[in-house]
């Protein structure tokens, strides 16, 4: 019998089903095996070998600093600093060289241009090491063509020298920036330079104003990625200076095969645990500042 006077009794809601996990996480499982077998391994394997400090007496191990102190201090210190100091002159002025280049490339209405100058920028950011070494040996060494040719020695010039690894640097580095910093170029909007414009604003004035506060983010992301590309490379300035030009990663290698002192790999992880330690305050503060820059590109 129906309630008198009354609406029909209001049906409870079914129990809520359980939330099947979907098993798409599943698909990201080889890539975090390959991550912690790649990254993980070396880097506990460097940490562990950069805190055992070995007793040259007895032979015997035990964990402390005395590593760590020894790559803080005399040459190790002078070739940290020293890649330091290289790594950031060639990242700045790559950074420098590189944008008004990708600009260029950005604003051009030719199509063919931008895809031939990206593509050859894909190539030559990838060619570095001996070959690299090596050509800029045969065009700008002691008895380069370029050098013999324009007399470049009388002048005081020296491929083997800090300036000339920054040049050699300088080859990869900028096809890199074109690489990094096109795709900011891009996201400025034809909007914000007309507003400019109507609002009397030069050239110069937009660009201190408005595209460079923008693109700040995305310039420093790109001289964290130069800067990283050019503190870790170690077979074209091997090839090139040798020990001429104190770096660390040729103070790495020394340590590793003893060609100065026998016993010091555990010296050499430590100079590794500081390239880390480099590399993680140079990204610590281009994160905050790319997420920024994300707001305003997307």
């Amino acid at each position: 019998m129906g309630r008198r006077g009354g609406a029909p009794a209001a049906r409870r809601p079914p129990p809520r089903a359980r939330r099947r996990r979907s098993p798409a996480w599943l698909a990201a499982v080889p890539l975090l095996a390959f991550t912690a077998i790649a990254f993980g391994v070396p880097a506990v394997a460097m940490l562990g070998g950069a805190l055992t400090v070995d007793d040259p007496a007895t032979g015997a191990s035990a964990y402390g600093t005395g590593n760590l102190t020894a790559s803080l201090q005399g040459a190790y210190l002078t070739a940290l600093l020293g890649s330091v100091e290289l790594s950031a002159t060639a990242a700045v002025l790559a950074a420098l060289l590189g944008l008004p280049l990708a600009q260029a490339v950005v604003t051009s209405r030719s199509r063919a241009l931008r895809e031939a100058v990206l593509t050859a920028s894909g190539v030559l950011a990838n060619f570095g090491g001996v070959p690299l070494a090596f050509a800029f040996v045969a065009t700008l060494g002691n008895s380069g063509v370029l050098t013999r040719q324009l007399g470049l020695t009388e002048h005081g010039w020296s491929l083997y020298s800090f300036w000339g690894l920054v040049l050699v640097y300088l080859y990869f580095l900028v096809p890199l920036m074109v690489l990094t910093i096109t795709p900011a170029l891009d996201g400025l909007r034809t909007q914000w330079r007309e507003a400019a414009r109507n609002n009397g604003a030069t050239t110069p004035q937009y660009w201190r104003h408005v595209a460079l506060p923008v693109l700040a983010p995305s310039l420093l992301g790109g001289f964290v990625l130069l800067f990283g590309s050019a503190f870790a490379a170690y077979a074209t300035a091997a090839a090139m200076v040798g020990s001429t030009v104190p770096l660390v990663t040729l103070q790495i290698s020394d340590a590793l095969s003893g060609n100065v002192l026998v016993g010091q790999e555990n010296v050499a992880l430590a100079l590794s645990l500081d390239m880390v330690v480099v590399a993680g305050l140079v990204m610590a503060v281009y994160l905050p500042l790319q997420r920024r820059s994300s707001r305003w590109l997307d």
